[in-house]
């Protein structure tokens, strides 16, 4: 029983169908692995003295009780859903969001323990979280990336089985590339929003994060779906995402933007990058170099974007209804004391920059602007599909970096995004799947990007390369 939690989950969900283990022995073994390495991680929040995740659900069902780890911003049913944040202490949502309904539709425990992340997902390092850090298994001195860095973390070193994550501009690829583990966000739509806490509605999108391609595709294909309860959710059918699995990537042609490969980009990132891309070409892919001409835009248009709409998303907590309330004497010094001492650093200066470009005067030249940028960017995705089945880059252009290294400059942290911030502006689906390691034995993430609802492809391409590869074998030593 000991050593089931190294296991991938379609190896679990064999031997529970051969009667060799069962889905209580994976709790155990789960809960005895973090009580003897989350403390050094900090891959979760809230932790009891005791652990424990109860067996509640529907076991006989596709999942067969294997527990899935929850990010902190999904709202769970009677579980504490904090954001990572002081504003929403205590805050308990009193229904599931769709995605976790979905799960225990189909046989899964949800883990009762919340994956850390950065607050409301402003960040890209896991470091702005009210529950302090969480670490990278593969360096403890180095951040695991963000917002989704607990649920990367937990997975990279064992302490979950799969997880789910939160994609804004990158907040699923980023964190599985610096800890050696895949992470996919869909198409926006593909998965349902509702009971999503929100940060920027246009661009959010849930997605899995797991040992291997395999267990993305199982997972992938239990989330997904049309939901009346989101307005955005795409009424279109379901793939069966593990019929991709398998094919070979013959005659697949493979779009390198030219934009990606540019000053700024570690060298050995990009060696690393370039060796799975000759990879690739000897399975029978071929590949060419293509333009993207207005990546340069992406990251500030994200940033008035997304600001703004977490400025509109954040203006509901204040302290009324649940969650922080400060003491005060007035209703007005009660609300600016609560999100005062409720929001983090980071969050205020998301708020503050996103109320900035939606003021009078503001709107026209910064919001308005930026929409019709993102409108470019989009366009640049759409010429190049109509010729290329996929586009692959770096999912990160440096390795995992040290905790406190960008802390004080955030136009540093902010470029950490600069390769995954595109296709959350194109709604477009991409996958993060670890290709090496630099030199200091830090994984890199290679990103495959796709044209909308192509999810299959993402995992036929990530398929052949892993199961031509070693390196999702390969794990930290905690």
């Amino acid at each position: 029983m000991m050593d089931l939690y190294k296991l991938t989950a379609h190896e679990l969900l064999n031997k529970i169908s051969r009667k060799e283990t069962s889905a209580k022995d994976v709790i155990a073994s789960l809960n005895e692995r973090i009580s003897a390495v989350d403390s050094k991680v900090n891959a979760y929040v809230r932790k009891p003295k005791s652990l424990s995740c109860e067996l509640t659900a529907k076991s006989n069902e596709a999942l067969k009780g294997l527990p899935v780890t929850i990010k902190d911003n999904i709202c769970t049913d009677g579980l504490n859903t904090e954001c990572c944040s002081k504003i929403l202490e205590g805050f308990k949502p009193p229904y599931d969001a769709t995605v976790i309904q979905k799960l225990k539709d189909s046989g899964a425990a949800i883990f009762d323990l919340k994956a850390n992340m950065d607050e409301f997902a402003f960040g890209s390092s896991c470091e702005n979280s009210y529950f302090g850090p969480t670490h990278n298994p593969w360096n403890l001195e180095c951040v695991p990336g963000g917002s989704s860095g607990g649920s990367a973390a937990a997975v990279a070193s064992d302490q979950a089985i799969w997880a789910l994550g939160s994609d804004t501009g990158g907040s699923i690829r980023q964190p599985a590339a610096f800890c050696g583990v895949v992470g996919l966000k869909p198409t926006y739509g593909r998965v349902s929003r509702y009971g999503l806490i929100a940060f920027a509605s246009s661009l959010d999108q849930i997605g899995p994060l797991t040992k291997d391609v395999r267990d993305s595709a199982i997972l992938t294909n239990i989330i997904s779906g049309f939901d009346s309860n989101d307005s955005t959710s795409a009424n279109i059918p379901n793939e069966d995402y593990e019929k991709a699995l398998g094919l070979d990537v013959k005659g697949i042609k493979i779009g390198i933007p030219k934009e990606y490969f540019v000053q700024g980009l570690d060298p050995e990132v990009k060696d690393i990058v370039g060796q799975a891309i000759d990879k690739l070409k000897s399975l029978g892919a071929s590949e060419k170099e293509v333009s993207l001409p207005h990546t340069q835009y992406a990251v500030p248009v994200y940033y008035i974007i997304a600001t703004a709409e977490a400025s509109s998303n954040l203006a509901r907590f204040d302290g009324v209804q649940y969650g922080y309330r400060a003491k005060s004497s007035n209703l007005i010094e009660m609300y600016k004391k609560t999100r005062g001492e409720g929001f983090g650093a980071e969050a205020k200066r998301r708020i503050v920059l996103g109320t900035f470009v939606l003021s009078h005067g503001y709107y026209d030249a910064y919001y308005l602007r930026a929409l019709k940028v993102r409108t470019l960017i989009k366009n640049d995705f759409d010429e190049v599909f109509k010729n290329f089945d996929c586009i692959i880059t770096p999912t990160s252009p440096t390795p995992a970096f040290k905790i406190g290294e960008k802390v004080e400059d955030p136009i540093k942290m902010y470029l950490s995004d600069i390769y995954t911030i595109s296709a959350n502006l194109s709604g477009i689906p991409a996958i993060s799947i670890p290709c090496g390691f630099t030199k200091k034995g830090l994984p890199v993430g290679l990103q495959i990007l796709a044209k909308p609802f192509a999810e299959s492809m993402l995992f036929r391409v990530a398929h052949a390369y892993e199961q031509n590869t070693e390196w999702h074998k390969i794990k930290p030593k905690l």
